[in-house]
């Protein structure tokens, strides 16, 4: 920080009345000594980031910031005002003023800034002295860290916690740790209050405390007087600057004094290092003090948790504190996470092997573009069903539209969709990207797809590129960068680098082979007849109902849109789009017909699973199967698999095909031959029940005899103590 803040930055005698002018007047010093190039602009900044929040804070601070294009290199100004500013603070004005400027994109000297100084502003000796400055040389070396509060006044770990010991610069305390490897200081995540001798945990994960151990017990249960209570937090504000930082500070303090362990993850502008799995596991319970959304969330689901703006755990952190236990104490949990959630909103974890991975990064890709898929397919599906299929050599609707016709708005709707399927493979590269290497792997990624479309190797390529991307930009995050250009890394060097690299790999060396195997694999597709359809259908059914939405089902999915993600798609690829669609259908489908006509298999909730499967079913949401087959997996998956076997090949030989790659029966108007369609869902749906029904029936024979309403035996032991609930349970799951 030995250059951020200099005496040239420092006014102790700052005479404006509001926080317009006080950060005109702090501005004025940046342009002076050239750290900003344009006034104007570099306001009109700070005023657009105070326009979403305001930064003034409790104890008399207001602390303006932003990132702008016009900053040359991160800085920071400091102003005492004698009269007091209103920015906003529930206290009243504030005399203590820092306006702090980072270079657009200036991430790692950003986080290093920012992380060091919003942590020293929650120390109330820190800001005294800097209230008893006379000089504007010692107030800046105050601020440098170069010079501490008087003896006795600064807290004995304040080097700890805010990355600056005594005598040492902010910035050589933040450089030992080094960059993240999402781009982010090591100190973008602090260790708050863990016990002394936490080891550093490897790679993406924050270390937990020593007292954190795998073996430790979770939950308020665990709690026996041998440990103190366990807390784990995440911090976030629009900018990612400032807020956070001191939110976490905060947090740690009032833990200390209130003798509970926390550990904050603060997600900043640069990304963010993730607490470690195992604090996760042992916590207690969440704070989420945030004012933009929480990043990979669903790892704190199932715990007590206080969920408030960022704000709230710079003022009253004892309060949230406080909060949480009693949520803990009274057994107040989130809802546990969710099976089916999005790859890249999961958190990885360090002992992953390599194939684990590459799955993550691959349905990353998918789960991003299934969305295109359904709303470009339907868009065309739609068009011809309005306009005819003559509809795609209809002329742009911009040269030719006539709002009483119903071929101009088959074509409209035809060229909508075709617009949208054009970015199917960029966003599956780009996203693939973004899995391996987070936000610098998106640029590089989505060049890659767009090349992989130029060169016509499809999805192929796609894949290929999204890989190639992420992979070239994390080796680039492994060189060691000299301090003057990590500023202009993120918006310049990382993306320039990769997207051409990435461009001569996909145009040069690797494109047209890819392209080769693209048109042999379309080839291939257009020539299935007769036997080899009917067992690719029966293949893509065992495909679709393995896992239920997950990455096999997936993978059958992405083959089929593949085939129809052209302007032309071939008869054979329709043929597949329809045979994995109806086959999608049976699981669901079948579990409510299942509960419906043997009910007393199924205990109550599984019964009203049924009745909401029935609408999932008939959606094309396979998902709505995964209760039936999480309680009951032996059973139901393999009855799920053969009825979509079934499914597959009799809708392979009966020849549907279909344009949309979703909508269930409500785009059975667009299927060719509908009828013998739907008599492929209900001859798969029909095996599935069956064999659910003989499967579980077999269950209840050979088990213990219970209530023959089927009602819910795993609640509660059977009536004149026939048995325990967990001996009950473990009849149901035999």
């Amino acid at each position: 920080m030995s250059d951020t803040i200099t005496a040239d930055l420092v006014d102790l005698d700052l005479s404006a009345d509001t926080k317009e002018a006080a950060a005109r007047a702090l501005a004025e010093l940046m342009v002076t000594l050239g750290r900003v190039t344009d006034l104007e602009g570099f306001l009109a900044d700070v005023a657009a980031r105070e326009a979403q929040m305001p930064t003034g804070l409790d104890g008399g601070i207001g602390i303006p910031h932003c990132r702008s294009a016009h900053v040359t290199e991160p800085t920071l100004a400091f102003g005492r005002s004698g009269a007091g500013i209103d920015f906003g603070a529930p206290d009243g004005p504030a005399d203590l003023i820092f306006l702090i400027a980072a270079p657009a994109g200036a991430d790692d000297a950003h986080l290093t800034l920012l992380s060091a100084l919003a942590r020293r502003l929650m120390n109330t000796e820190f800001t005294d002295a800097l209230r008893a400055a006379t000089d504007a040389e010692h107030a800046a070396a105050l601020i440098r860290g170069e010079e501490t509060a008087p003896e006795g006044s600064a807290p004995e770990d304040a080097a700890s916690e805010g990355g600056a010991s005594e005598g040492t610069a902010p910035e050589d305390a933040a450089s030992e740790g080094g960059a993240s490897e999402d781009g982010a200081s090591e100190d973008a995540t602090s260790q708050g209050t863990a016990p002394e001798g936490a080891d550093s945990a490897p790679d993406d994960s924050v270390a937990a405390p020593a007292a954190a151990s795998a073996g430790a017990a979770t939950g308020p249960a665990a709690l026996d007087g041998d440990r103190p209570f366990r807390i784990v937090a995440v911090t976030s504000c629009p900018t990612g600057i400032a807020h956070t930082y001191m939110a976490a500070e905060s947090l740690e303090n009032a833990g200390r004094e209130t003798g509970v362990e926390i550990v904050v993850e603060t997600q900043g502008s640069a990304g963010f290092t993730r607490l470690d799995p195992a604090v996760i596991a042992a916590a207690d319970g969440v704070i989420l003090a945030h004012d933009v959304p929480v990043r990979e969330k669903q790892r704190f689901a199932g715990k007590p948790t206080v969920d408030t703006g960022v704000k709230a755990a710079i003022n009253r952190p004892a309060d949230l504190i406080g909060e949480v236990r009693d949520k803990a104490a009274r057994g107040e949990t989130t809802e546990a996470a969710q099976a089916g959630s999005t790859p890249v909103e999961r958190a990885g974890t360090d002992d992953e092997g390599y194939g684990t991975r590459l799955r993550r990064w691959l349905m990353s890709g998918v789960s991003y573009m299934v969305p295109f898929v359904a709303a470009g397919g339907l868009l065309i599906a739609l068009g011809f069903a309005i306009g005819g299929y003559e509809i795609n050599e209809a002329p742009s609707v911009m040269d030719h539209f006539v709002w009483t016709q119903a071929a101009s708005w088959g074509a409209l709707l035809f060229q909508i969709g075709g617009v949208a399927f054009g970015f199917l493979v960029p966003v599956l590269a780009g996203y693939i990207a973004y899995g391996m290497a987070d936000r610098p792997g998106l640029v590089p990624g989505f060049v890659g797809g767009a090349i992989s479309l130029t060169i016509n190797a499809g999805f192929l390529g796609g894949l290929a590129a999204g890989l190639i991307a992420g992979g070239v930009v994390l080796a680039i995050q492994k060189v060691n960068i000299p301090a003057a250009l990590r500023g202009i890394m993120p918006v310049v060097v990382i993306p320039l680098i990769s997207s051409a690299v990435v461009g001569f790999l996909m145009f040069v060396v690797i494109g047209k082979p890819i392209a080769e195997a693209q048109k042999g694999m379309t080839d291939w597709l257009s020539g299935l007849t007769g036997a080899n359809a009917v067992l690719l259908g029966a293949l893509l059914g065992l495909m679709m109902c393995f896992d239920l939405g997950g990455p096999v089902n997936k993978v059958a999915y992405t083959f089929a849109t593949a085939g129809i993600a052209v302007a032309n798609p071939s008869d054979s690829a329709m043929k597949v789009m329809a045979a994995v669609m109806a086959v999608g259908m049976v699981p669901p489908l079948a579990m409510a017909l299942a509960t419906t006509v043997r009910g007393r298999l199924f205990n109550r909730a599984e019964r009203e699973n049924g009745k909401a499967a029935w609408v999932l079913g008939a959606s094309f949401i396979s998902e709505g199967a995964i209760p039936f087959a999480a309680a009951d997996p032996l059973r139901v998956i393999p009855a799920s698999m053969a009825g979509g076997a079934v499914t597959g090949a009799l809708s392979m030989a009966f020849g549907a095909t279909l344009r949309a790659p979703h909508g269930g029966i409500f785009v059975v108007p667009l299927i060719g031959n509908p009828l013998l369609y739907l008599v492929a869902i209900a001859a798969g749906v029909g095996v599935t029940t069956a064999l659910v029904i003989v499967l579980k029936g077999l269950r209840r024979s050979a088990g213990p005899a219970g209530p023959a309403t089927g009602e819910d035996t795993a609640l509660a032991p059977a009536a004149g103590g026939a048995g325990t609930r967990k001996e009950t349970v473990a009849a149901r799951t035999v």
